[in-house]
């Protein structure tokens, strides 16, 4: 989503506030743009990359201590250079629509009464470049300025209705920029003499490491060698500083063709990492106050959007099966906006990569508001969100995800939510000592055992060029592999642009059965479990009706190659932990469909990495 760097500083912070966009790229993005104060207002906006941003603000030599830069993920008006940020105001006193007036803006979030505003400002006489509610935000903060930005921007906040992270900066004020934030992150990083804001500590790297986390509707006002900041009643606050060693400099690639390929193979590394130190079943992995806040609960809702509602769907057959806790999985977006029954021994879980993820939030307090107090959530970012609002944490050491397409966020989820399976079954007495041994060997296995099933990908190349030819594919699953179906069928249409269904199996005469023909491939997760045998049966309703099938079976599955059925054989059988290896077959079919088709892999089109609005 949507990225901010801002920056006051007696050097010129144009490199840092152009290093700080390349930073935040993998959140996605469809124009960027910088601003800063020289002599007045000075910009530069691109519906490019950000390199060829930085070659536009070099070929006009735009320099400056004051600024801001923004990536934009077009919510309202279409990407295109004048919808991109920064906005200045064009207030009744401005020559001419075009000449920048005194205020300049960027902003995350959507402002939901920007018509009303909008409305109210024209009558005044503001002239509008743009289709963007934040226009409104730059124009109504110059309505309200009289000499002072910070308390513009404090009088403006009170009259926005929906979620925003801004930072301004007044021409007239030129060592000064002003933050804030209610629904949208947004940090403050602390130099020397200098001082920063970002939406994400990443875009601070290598430039400051002390940060301040910024709460819900706090204001901020950074000046040459001080800051300040008023919370959502204006009462001045200190909030803690704290060191972060975020990701310094653009990640490497090394030997691989995208993010996307690099992240798929580093899962045995993010899995040996996120497993680090789990020598035994505790409640302690989750947090100090572990086994008191579980004692409290009799079921578990888990709350996720995307990828991460997917690994919430397997951990609900763990759960049940395992821990024998009944357990239910929402999607976070829709949980919100519908009645419900609460019931306060309700373990509330959260998913989520970046935990930012707005509508995951926004579930997590409607949650709370409905009386269950018990959260925790599974999450990639310990400084998140998320984590400082739920009252138990399990990172996830997946490392930084760049590539849209989640892979090694997914598989270290599945990992701490097994964990946390374990857990609840041993205090409720559903894990004997034998059985939690064989857990953690199993789990244990998991990086070598990854590494193996990686070992296939010449296999699937072959498979993907088969399927870069259509346009449409099924995903057949059953039990806990019907939501890595799910997943397998999510990350094909992602990325590879074809469209992608996943069913259980069961189902394919209830409906799906109808589509199928010689132009649709099905592919079919087989691993030898239970189920294998009625799986096997709807294999033959596939060949039956002529469909060609792309079968991912277990080692000892005793599923074979023949006209129509094309094999790839796992390299041996993962029971309970399955999930975690099938899934990274149907994530390297997504990937080299994707790069057969030539489509852009990392930055699939409309997508964005991170999503901060709702």
């Amino acid at each position: 989503m949507c990225g901010i760097v801002g920056a006051v500083s007696a050097r010129n912070i144009v490199p840092i506030l152009v290093q700080g966009l390349q930073r935040l790229e993998y959140r996605g993005y469809d124009s960027c743009g910088v601003a800063v104060y020289a002599d007045g207002l000075k910009r530069a906006r691109s519906t490019a990359r950000v390199a060829e941003l930085a070659e536009q603000v070099a070929g006009e030599h735009i320099q400056g201590g004051t600024g801001i830069a923004h990536t934009r993920w077009a919510t309202h008006g279409a990407p295109a250079v004048h919808n991109a940020h920064p906005h200045f105001s064009h207030g009744p006193g401005d020559a001419a629509a075009a000449a920048p007036g005194r205020v300049a803006i960027v902003h995350n979030g959507i402002i939901e009464n920007h018509d009303e505003l909008r409305a109210a400002l024209k009558a005044r006489g503001y002239r509008f470049n743009s289709q963007t509610d934040t226009e409104v935000i730059v124009h109504l903060i110059d309505s309200l300025y009289e000499g002072d930005l910070f308390e513009a921007v404090k009088a403006a906040v009170h009259q926005l209705h929906g979620a925003y992270a801004i930072a301004a900066f007044c021409k007239d004020e030129p060592h000064r920029v002003v933050g804030a934030r209610a629904g949208s992150p947004l940090v403050l990083g602390v130099g020397k003499d200098e001082n920063f804001l970002a939406s994400d500590a990443m875009a601070l790297a290598g430039v400051t490491d002390q940060i301040v986390y910024l709460d819900e509707g706090d204001v901020v006002d950074l000046q040459l060698g001080r800051y300040w900041i008023v919370d959502r009643n204006h009462k001045p606050v200190q909030r803690p500083v704290k060191t972060v060693h975020a990701h310094s400099g653009a990640a490497e690639l090394g030997p691989y063709r995208h993010f996307m390929q690099k992240e798929i193979f580093e899962q045995p590394r993010a899995i040996s990492d996120t497993l680090e130190g789990v020598e035994q079943i505790m409640p302690e992995l989750f947090g100090d106050k572990a086994l008191s806040v579980f004692k409290q609960i009799d079921r578990v809702l888990i709350l996720a959007c995307g990828t991460s509602y997917y690994s919430g769907c397997t951990a609900k057959y763990w759960l049940e099966g395992i821990a024998c806790i009944p357990t239910q999985v929402e999607i976070a977006s829709e949980y919100r906006y519908r009645e419900s029954v609460p019931d306060p021994r309700t373990l509330i879980v959260t998913i989520s990569q970046s935990g930012e993820t707005a509508d995951t939030l926004a579930a997590l307090r409607h949650a709370r508001e409905l009386g269950m107090e018990q959260s925790l959530t599974v999450c990639n970012v310990a400084t998140s969100a998320m984590v400082r609002e739920c009252k138990l944490a399990y990172i996830t050491r997946a490392g930084v995800e760049i590539g849209v397409a989640s892979t090694k966020a997914f598989t270290t989820q599945l990992a701490g939510l097994f964990l946390l399976t374990l857990t609840l079954a041993q205090l409720r007495g559903h894990l004997t000592e034998t059985e939690e041994a064989q857990h953690l060997k199993a789990m244990r296995h998991l990086p070598s055992a990854l590494s193996a099933v990686l070992a296939l990908e010449p296999q699937i190349i072959g498979w993907a060029e088969h399927f870069a030819t259509k346009e449409h594919a099924l995903f057949l699953g059953r039990g806990m592999h019907y939501p890595i179906a799910l997943e397998g069928a999510l990350k094909l249409k992602e990325i590879s642009y074809i469209h992608a269904e996943a069913y259980p199996a069961g189902e394919l005469k209830h409906g799906p059965l109808a589509l199928v023909t010689s132009e649709m491939p099905v592919v079919t997760v087989a691993p030898n479990d239970a189920l294998l045998e009625k799986l096997k049966s709807n294999m033959q309703e596939v060949r039956a009706r002529g469909g060609l099938l792309y079968v991912l079976a277990d080692a000892d599955s005793k599923i074979e190659s023949s006209e129509g059925v094309n094999v790839i054989r796992m390299p041996e059988h993962y029971g309970t932990l399955s999930p975690l290896l099938h899934v990274v077959p149907l994530q390297l079919l997504a990937y080299h469909t994707a790069c057969a088709r030539g489509t852009d892999v990392d930055k699939p089109r409309n997508l964005a990495k991170s999503v901060t609005v709702e």
